[in-house]
């Protein structure tokens, strides 16, 4: 069933509740800057095997609204929190992907994990994607700044840029056609407004307040988010588990996607 959920006047988030009679509901957040689509060879599983699969677009991507303000992890996780509600969404498992896994962190800590049971986090932006004083691991600011501008000037450049560093293991050109289709159903603003979000957001302290069980999955050839950055996430989420992808770049759920199945339906519960 899909669902347009209204988050605030004028603004709609689009919803895709794949499975509603399943059980053991899992919400999908995809990562920059593609859609609830990113997830199709999860769906495509485990579906069959009886779970809820629910897949949203962020604002500014896919199906939902495009305004020009809201790129915040604030607002992003008071989206989250807007659709949970509209769902009547309870024992929700939540799993957020590069920049939604930052999200999802804010999430647990502004709303103290509302209606999640649990947290997955793979490949997650967090606690910060760039270098800091207190964070040598990340993005260069540089590198960060050069992906805005050259959103600006070729954005479709850029986004076929980002594919080719994207995944580790070979994919076939139409399906590196179909990753860069995904970025294009994107506003250029909202693509480019994210990245601005990654120079300021940090989530050392969100992360303190996590308190449901938490899985970590992280690629150690992550070009985008480092794998350091899934070590810290570990470090400071109190009794997480960490699961180490070695065949993985930053699309781990399509670089070992039987693995990364086999470990999210462990996680969730077995049906």
């Amino acid at each position: 069933m899909e669902y347009y959920i209204t988050v605030e006047p004028g603004v709609r988030i689009y919803v895709n509740d794949i499975n509603p009679q399943g059980e053991k509901p899992i919400l999908f957040m995809h990562g920059w800057p593609a859609n609830h689509h990113l997830f199709e060879y999860q769906y495509n599983e485990l579906i069959q095997k009886g779970y809820r699969c629910i897949g949203m677009d962020v604002r500014g991507f896919g199906k939902s609204d495009k305004p020009v303000y809201g790129y915040d992890y604030d607002t992003s996780a008071d989206d989250i929190r807007c659709v949970i509600q509209a769902l009547n969404l309870c024992d929700l498992t939540l799993l957020g992907h590069s920049t939604a896994g930052a999200v999802a962190i804010r999430y647990m800590a502004r709303y103290g994990g509302y209606g999640v049971s649990k947290l997955v986090l793979c490949a997650a932006a967090a606690p910060s994607l760039i270098q800091r004083p207190n964070f040598p691991y990340g993005l260069k600011e540089e590198d960060v700044l050069q992906i805005i501008y050259n959103t600006y000037q070729d954005r479709p450049k850029m986004l076929e840029d980002f594919g080719e560093m994207f995944f580790y293991q070979p994919v076939t050109e139409p399906f590196s056609r179909w990753f860069w289709s995904l970025g294009l159903e994107a506003a250029s603003w909202a693509t480019a407004y994210v990245s601005c979000a990654w120079l300021y957001e940090t989530l050392f302290d969100d992360m303190k307040c996590i308190n449901v069980p938490t899985l970590i999955m992280h690629g150690i050839h992550d070009e985008v988010c480092k794998y350091p950055l899934g070590v810290a996430q570990h470090k400071g989420i109190k009794g997480s588990e960490f699961i180490t992808f070695e065949n993985s770049g930053h699309g781990l759920f399509y670089d070992e996607k039987d693995k990364f199945n086999c470990e999210l339906m462990k996680f969730v519960g077995e049906k």
